[in-house]
Order: C-alpha cells, then sequence, then structure tokens
C-alpha cells in the first residue's frame, strides 16, 4: 500500500485526471472551465477528429512555475502519447541538476526525449513497424521567476496577447517559429542543407512536402526520416518505408524563445494546428480578449469548428454528429491552453497552496473518456 500510495501523484501527472467536463453534447470534446496557476489562471480544452486522438495536452503547475505542453502527433498516437510521458520528467531532472530552467536546460530535455522514443523504436520496429514512422509536434510553454520560455518543433503555435498602445485593445506576439514546408523560409532552409537532393521539397496536389511525405521539417520521433543506417535496411524499407536517405532530413533541435514577461502582457495561447488552420492570430486573441475566462479555451475549440463547418456549409451542430476517424476530413484534432498573466512575480501572491503542484492533463482519448471506459496505459515501461 505504501508503494502504492507514492505512485499515485506520478499517475495523476502522466497518466490524466478525469475531472475535465464532457463538450456540452459533443461526445468528441473535452475542456476544464478553469483552474489556478502560479501567476494567474488556465483553461484546456481539446476535440479529436482522428479515430485515435493524436494530440496531447497538460499543464502542471506549483507556486513557483507553470508548464504547458502541446504535442500534435502525426502517423498515429505513439509518438505524442510518449512525449506527454516523459518531456516534463526529463525537463525536471535537467532543471534540478542544472539549478533552474534556461534554454540549455529545455535544449537537454528535447535531446533525451528524442533518444528514448529512438531506443524504444529501434527495439519494437520489427514487431511493430507502424511506430518508426510515428511522430509528434512538440510546443512547450514554461514561466518562472517572471520569464516566459517557449520552445517548438513542427507547426503547434504559442501566441501572446498583450494590452495595445492606447490602454484598450490588444495586440497578438506570435512567441514560437513555425516548422512547416508551406513557408518559404523553411522550404529554403532545407535546400540549403541538402544542395545535392533536387527532390528535397516536392510540390504535389498544392501542397509542399519534404521528400514527398510530410509537412513539417521537426519533431520528436518521424525516425524513419532521421536515420539513414534503418533506412538502408532491406527490411525496413520493405516493412516502414523504402525511402532511402544520404543524411536526416528532419530533426528535433528545438526554437527557442527567452522573453522577460512584462506589465502589458495579458495571456498566453497555446495551440495545435489544428486552432491555426482556422482562425488567425489575432481572431483568436481578440476572442480572449472580450470574452470570460472559465471556458475560454473551450470557445476557442467551438469559434475554429465553427468556421470549419462553415467551409462545408454545415452548422456545428451537424459537424459533432460525426463519428471520429470520417470527422478527420472537416477538421484535425485541436488541443487549446490559456494562460491568464496577472502577476508576473511568481510565488508572491501566487493562487497555489504552499507547495501544491497541480497536474492536469487532458485525456489521451476523448472518446474513450466521454464513454467511461477505462483508459489504457500510456506507454509500457522502458
Amino acid at each position: 500500500m505504501a508503494l502504492r500510495a507514492c505512485l499515485r501523484p506520478l499517475e495523476r501527472c502522466f497518466m490524466g485526471r478525469r475531472g475535465g467536463g464532457g463538450g456540452g453534447g459533443d461526445g468528441l470534446l473535452w475542456h476544464t472551465e478553469l483552474k489556478p496557476h502560479a501567476c494567474g489562471d488556465f483553461s484546456i480544452a481539446v476535440v479529436q477528429a482522428n479515430h485515435a486522438l493524436e494530440d496531447q495536452g497538460q499543464v502542471v503547475a506549483s507556486p513557483s512555475a507553470t508548464y504547458v505542453g502541446v504535442y500534435d502527433g502525426h502517423g498515429g498516437p505513439d509518438a505524442s502519447r510518449f512525449v506527454r510521458s516523459r518531456l516534463f520528467p526529463h525537463l525536471h531532472q535537467f532543471a534540478s541538476e542544472q539549478g533552474g530552467l534556461s534554454a540549455d536546460v529545455i535544449k537537454k530535455a528535447f535531446h533525451a526525449t528524442e533518444e528514448e522514443f529512438l531506443h524504444l523504436v529501434k527495439r519494437s520496429w520489427l514487431s511493430r513497424p507502424q511506430i518508426a514512422s510515428a511522430g509528434s509536434c512538440c510546443l512547450v510553454g514554461a514561466i518562472a521567476d517572471g520569464v516566459l520560455y517557449v520552445a517548438n518543433l513542427g507547426d503547434s503555435r504559442a501566441v501572446l496577447g498583450r494590452r495595445g498602445p492606447d490602454g484598450r485593445s490588444v495586440v497578438a506576439e506570435r512567441l514560437s517559429n513555425d516548422h512547416n514546408v508551406a513557408l518559404e523560409e523553411v522550404r529554403r532552409e532545407l535546400k540549403q542543407l541538402h544542395p545535392d537532393d533536387s527532390h528535397i521539397v516536392v510540390h504535389n496536389r498544392g501542397v509542399w512536402r519534404i521528400k514527398g511525405i510530410i509537412q513539417v521539417s521537426r519533431s520528436i520521433g518521424d525516425i524513419y526520416l532521421k536515420k539513414p543506417e534503418l533506412s538502408r535496411d532491406p527490411l525496413f524499407q520493405q516493412f516502414v518505408s523504402p525511402v532511402p536517405l544520404k543524411r536526416p532530413v528532419m530533426t528535433s533541435e528545438p526554437s527557442i524563445r527567452v522573453r522577460n514577461l512584462r506589465p502589458q502582457d495579458l495571456f498566453l495561447i497555446f495551440a495545435s494546428d489544428g486552432l491555426w488552420e482556422q482562425l488567425s492570430d489575432e481572431a483568436v486573441v481578440d476572442i480572449v480578449f472580450k470574452n470570460p475566462r472559465a471556458g475560454i479555451a473551450k470557445r476557442l475549440v467551438r469559434a475554429a469548428l465553427d468556421e470549419a463547418a462553415k467551409k462545408r456549409e454545415m452548422r456545428y451542430n451537424d459537424l459533432k454528429r460525426i463519428e471520429k476517424g470520417i470527422r478527420r476530413h472537416f477538421h484535425d484534432d485541436i488541443t487549446v491552453i490559456v494562460i491568464y498573466l496577472d502577476h508576473h512575480r511568481q510565488g508572491s501572491s501566487s493562487k497555489l497552496k504552499r507547495d501544491a503542484i497541480d497536474y492536469t492533463n487532458a485525456p489521451i482519448d476523448i472518446f474513450t473518456h466521454n464513454s467511461d471506459r477505462s483508459e489504457q496505459p500510456l506507454w509500457p515501461s522502458i
């Protein structure tokens, strides 16, 4: 019993808690209205479109720091679930060893997570070939001692809402870089790295893709596009990918921005690209600025779903009746986390009790959660 009691806090962090509400009639929508963190409140919402939810989201709040993670998987849910279970423990480990948070600590945590996933793939791809082509975008935010850190791989996005010069309006400031070959600068970067490969980016049916396969240029996972030694294995070519590589065509090196919080900084939105495909940075910031806090993340998801429905000349009430898997033809999985910034002196007037640590994880699968079925463990031990 004593061992079980020791493990419960970790289970709460990495297995997901069932405290969130349903989607008000949408069996694929989950949200929490509002919860406290060290310097304000936060709200989180997720809607599922894929047969298995590929997005994962989490917030860890203590009196001294707040951590946010949005992990948008592709090629199945394996990589995003793995990142959710491993990235924050690595972040905590390296921050403890180096005396606090820094850009170097974050890079080390990303690298350790990537190496751990690579180790898993090398052990299991023969029995589970699909795991070698699973990957995840990775967006992380951290607030400690009045400093904001934003790190990302892929095209999930962090946007700041700050008060405008007139004191009454709000301005959207993007804090992350989209690593997507839809952007000319990303294509240019890849072409410079691969001058001898005329097919490093391919335009087909109106979409740019790396090697004609994938749009994002940075991720955790996607081992089949990062390890030339695996790509030359005949069995790997047969069961995973026939694309031979001279060198890696993707990377897990995050873009990191470090910024002191300022009095005019009002709130942050961290979201997977499913939100940004439907709404602009400015539209999202405007919605947060003009609406009540409680349920604000759900409100953003609903706004995105309304836009997705409108594009198909539908209403949301029609869209929410479409089952998972088929719904992916109308919109992507969407994860939204809104962080309000009420004061920047962490811990001085925190809404959290001293020594309290709150773990909020979106369910690993919304359909399963809302159907009151038992969620499966995130990952076997390594």
